[in-house]
C-alpha cells in the first residue's frame, strides 16, 4: 500500500499544475488527498505491526510528530516556492517517486510481508468493537479541533494584528514544534505517569484552554507560546490514541486498525469547517475558537467517562 500511494500521491500532485479548470483540480486535489491518507495509513501500520509495548508507543510518537510536522512545513515551502511560479509549487509532489523507490528498496521484506490478506471479518469486529469504535470517534474531534485553528487562526491574526503570511507561517511552524516535540518525548513518558485516559485527556485539555485563548491574546510573544502549547496539546494526544487502537488489534490486524485511525484523523479534517463554519456566521472567528475549544474539552471528558479501560497501560 505504502509504494503504490507514493507513486499516485507524486502523480496526482504534479497534474495538478496543468488542471485548466476547478472540477477537474478539485478531482485531482480529492485524488491526492486520498494518497496522502494512504501514505499515512500504510507507514502508521508498517510501525505499529513492526514494534510492540513502549517501543511502538515510541515509534508512534515519532511518526505522528514527523506528520504535523510535514502537514505544516509542506504547505509553507509549497507558498514559498510558488511564489515565483505557481506551477513549480506542484512538481513537489514529485518527492514522492523517489520516496517510492526507497521505500521498495529498504522495506522490500516487511511490504512483502504485510501484503498477505487480512480477514474482513475479523477487521470488522475489531472496528466495530465499541471501545475501538469511542477512539476513532475521539480522533475525529481531535482533527476537528486541531484543523479549526490551522485554517481561521491565520485569518483571524491576519484581521487583529495584521499578521501576514512570513508571521503567520511562525505561528504555525510553532505549532509543530510542539506538536512534534511532545509526540516525540514527552507523550510516552507522561502516559506511564498518569495513564493514557488521563494524560490523553490533559492533551485535549491543554488544547482547549489554549485554543480558548486566542481571541484573547494580542501580544506576539504570547501568541507563539499559546501556539507552542496547542501543539503540545495535540503532541499528547495524538500517539496516545494511536496506541491505543493499537493495543485493541491482534498483531496481523494492527496495520489495518492503525490505518482506520488515520481515516478518522482525515474525517475530522474534512469535516472541521463543514461543521464549525456554520459558527463563522453568529460569533464571527472568536465563536470558531469557542467551538473549537469546547470540542476538545468534549473529547477530553469523554475519554474519562466510559471505555476507558481501553487506555489502560
Amino acid at each position: 500500500m505504502l509504494v503504490p500511494s507514493l507513486i499516485l500521491y507524486a502523480v496526482f500532485g504534479i497534474a495538478g499544475a496543468w488542471m485548466q479548470s476547478f472540477w477537474t483540480l478539485l478531482v485531482t486535489r480529492a485524488l491526492l488527498g486520498a494518497a496522502s491518507g494512504g501514505i499515512a495509513a500504510a507507514s502508521l501500520g508498517l510501525l505499529g505491526s513492526m514494534y510492540e509495548g513502549k517501543k511502538r508507543s515510541q515509534a508512534l510518537g515519532y511518526a505522528t510528530s514527523t506528520l504535523t510536522i510535514t502537514g505544516i512545513a509542506f504547505p509553507l515551502l509549497g507558498g514559498w516556492v510558488g511564489a515565483a511560479n505557481w506551477q513549480i509549487a506542484f512538481y513537489l509532489y514529485g518527492l514522492g517517486l523517489p520516496l517510492a523507490v526507497l521505500a521498495k528498496l529498504i522495506l522490500k521484506e516487511r511490504l512483502r510481508t504485510k501484503a498477505t490478506a487480512e480477514p474482513s471479518h475479523k477487521l470488522s469486529q475489531v472496528l466495530g468493537h465499541p471501545q475501538a469504535l469511542w477512539l476513532l470517534f475521539t480522533l475525529v474531534l481531535a482533527s476537528i479541533s486541531m484543523y479549526a485553528v490551522v485554517i481561521y487562526a491565520p485569518l483571524y491574526l491576519k484581521a487583529t494584528i495584521g499578521a501576514g503570511a512570513v508571521l503567520n507561517g511562525i505561528v504555525l511552524a510553532s505549532r509543530a514544534i510542539g506538536a512534534a516535540t511532545i509526540s516525540a518525548f514527552g507523550a510516552r513518558r507522561l502516559s506511564q505517569k498518569l495513564g493514557l485516559a488521563k494524560s490523553t485527556a490533559v492533551g485535549f485539555g491543554l488544547m482547549g484552554v489554549t485554543v480558548g485563548m486566542i481571541p484573547l491574546l494580542h501580544q506576539l510573544n504570547l501568541i507563539l507560546l499559546t501556539a507552542v502549547l496547542f501543539g503540545a496539546g495535540f503532541g499528547i494526544v495524538l500517539p496516545n490514541l494511536y496506541n491505543a487502537l493499537a493495543n485493541l488489534a491482534p498483531a496481523k490486524l494492527r496495520s489495518s486498525v492503525l490505518a482506520a485511525g488515520t481515516g478518522a484523523g482525515f474525517l475530522g479534517q474534512f469535516l472541521s469547517p463543514i461543521l464549525l463554519g456554520p459558527v463563522l456566521s453568529y460569533g464571527g472567528l472568536e465563536g470558531i475558537f469557542y467551538a473549537a475549544a469546547s470540542v476538545a474539552f468534549m473529547a477530553g471528558l469523554l475519554l474519562l467517562i466510559p471505555f476507558r479501560q481501553t487506555l489502560a497501560t
